[in-house]
């Protein structure tokens, strides 16, 4: 699967790197949404895993520029963040995220809920 992590924090953008890849991904990866934007015509992924604490623009403006896209909409996107209480559930939805994970993510099954969301979605 073709997966693009957005991320500005280096160790946890390496960390989903790795465990995403070691599992036989196509894994890309963006710090900000500008690069985010450029990955994504770059690669076109099929799901973005989508930090939405970033600098200068968050996570949910992204998100609503990708599903306003008719030629992106189809991406999934999995919201991740480590403030729900700032970015509650239902405004990712509202911006367009598919599902939703509050850090710290669990780089033991992190495989497996991005399969179990795609399956979902299905």
């Amino acid at each position: 699967m073709k997966i693009l992590v957005v991320e500005d924090e280096p160790a946890s953008l390496k960390l989903a790197h790795l465990v995403l890849s070691w599992e036989g991904h196509e894994v890309s990866q963006a710090e900000a949404v500008d690069k985010a934007i450029s990955q994504i015509s770059q690669s076109e992924p099929e799901v973005i895993l989508l930090d939405l604490e970033l600098p200068n623009i968050d996570g949910l403006a992204l998100a609503r520029t990708i599903k306003n896209d008719p030629a992106k909409k189809h991406i999934v996107i999995i919201a991740v963040t480590a403030y729900p209480e700032r970015f509650p559930r239902d405004e990712a939805v509202a911006a367009g995220c598919d599902a939703y994970i509050v850090k710290p993510i669990n780089t033991r099954n992190l495989t497996t809920q991005v399969a179990n969301i795609m399956e979902r979605l299905k």
